[in-house]
């Protein structure tokens, strides 16, 4: 269990009070396989461009059988927008040949049987543990990594290792919330490479907002 310290509670407080409890992905999906597909295509990719790509892209592949079956350089050409698409399009089409071939079309919730599907990492199989199967799950995406080190709530780099760390830092009750607030936090506020920290919330309990502001004094006095 993770041992919540003072001043993460205080953050989880403030991120609650601002940004609400409610689970949002921000994924449009109607089902598993659906979300399982778009947080394949959101790999170096805004959620807002594969958005657009699946509403015509699950209407003319209705099942994971469609997948399973489609045509690689079709598929590629249908989306070529989110890019890397000879990778991701040769992903798919393998994950749902096995989603279909070993689990009846169906999404697997265990960790390890997700990350052995063709194109799932950790950060895809928690995506899909946490908002369909609701277990309590850390998605480390470039948001998640990068704010949690300027907050000073872990000091590793490595997705895997900073999911771990995360996992010993928060309460299991904020492990899907910390990525819901937290992808927020970085689209409105705390933008890379330009944060507004002035207007952020949480920057009394932000120790890289506190070295800007030495390093600004530190400006000054010269």
């Amino acid at each position: 269990m993770a041992r919540t310290s003072e001043k993460v509670q205080k953050i989880l407080d403030r991120l609650d009070e601002e940004y609400g409890t409610d689970y949002k992905c921000y994924l449009n999906h109607e089902n598993a396989w659906q979300l399982l597909i778009a947080t394949m295509l959101s790999a170096q990719c805004t959620d807002a461009r594969v958005n657009i790509v699946t509403e015509d892209l699950f209407k003319k592949y209705p099942s994971v059988d469609a997948f399973a079956n489609a045509d690689l350089k079709e598929l590629e050409r249908d989306i070529h927008s989110t890019g890397f698409y000879h990778n991701k399009a040769k992903n798919i089409i393998a994950c749902c040949q096995a989603l279909s071939e070993k689990y009846g079309g169906e999404v697997p919730q265990d960790i390890e049987a997700l990350t052995a599907l063709a194109g799932v990492g950790r950060k895809t199989a928690n995506v899909i543990r946490g908002n369909i199967y609701h277990i309590p799950s850390i998605v480390v995406d470039t948001h998640v990594k990068r704010i949690s080190g300027k907050l000073g709530i872990t000091k590793e780099t490595d997705p895997v290792k900073v999911e771990l760390d995360l996992m010993k830092k928060l309460p299991e009750d904020h492990w899907i919330l910390w990525n819901i607030h937290i992808i927020r936090l970085g689209r409105t506020i705390c933008k890379a490479p330009t944060p507004k920290c002035e207007e952020c919330f949480l920057k009394d309990l932000c120790p890289s907002y506190e070295k800007e502001q030495k390093k600004a004094e530190k400006r000054k006095e010269k």
